[in-house]
């Protein structure tokens, strides 16, 4: 999923506090906290860098230098500086993920996972998006996954909600009513 509506006290704290900071600029902030979120997220090996106690504050400062100062927004340099020297680097990621979510929330956005048998085309997925936002009284974002094993239909994830309307869970189902009516 793409959300996780469960962060930690830490994560969400901070997260409000770079939202507060960011003001009319929080939607162009996330994006930049997502591409930092997405360095870590792609390279293992400095998320655990970053992570690591034994690692001194000086050696991830020139190593946050070199990967981004002067290509993200001084606000968010100073922020993720601040992140380091609080010994919170580690929690990088979960602090993005949690100002993604605060950030959607305020613009009344919802991150919706959509999984289906086969590809839909881009007006399949519009028409998704549409019935889906109406649905929800929100703007959905909907993520697209293909999962063949689910034969037909869709399944929604919204938040920690599962709606599965796939032809998998239909005929589970089905075959669960059949065995309960059947005599022992």
């Amino acid at each position: 999923m793409a959300t996780n509506t469960h962060h930690s006290a830490l994560a969400t704290t901070y997260a409000q506090a770079l939202l507060e900071l960011a003001g009319e600029r929080a939607g162009e902030i996330g994006e930049q906290f997502a591409d930092v979120r997405q360095v870590l997220a792609d390279n293992p090996t400095f998320a655990m860098f970053m992570a690591d106690p034994g690692i001194g504050h000086a050696e991830r400062s020139q190593a946050l230098e070199r990967i981004f100062k002067g290509k993200i927004d001084p606000l968010l340099w100073n922020f993720v500086g601040l992140i380091n020297s609080k010994g919170r680097a580690g929690s990088l990621i979960e602090i993005a993920d949690a100002y993604r979510d605060l950030v959607e929330a305020k613009l009344g956005k919802v991150e919706v996972d959509l999984t289906v048998a086969t590809p839909i085309s881009n007006e399949q997925l519009a028409s998704a998006q549409q019935k889906i936002s109406e649905a929800l009284g929100k703007e959905a974002v909907v993520h697209t996954y293909v999962d063949e094993s689910i034969i037909g239909g869709a399944i929604v994830r919204v938040q920690d909600k599962l709606i599965d309307g796939s032809v998998r869970e239909q005929l589970r189902a089905m075959k669960q009513k059949m065995l309960a009516k059947m005599p022992r």
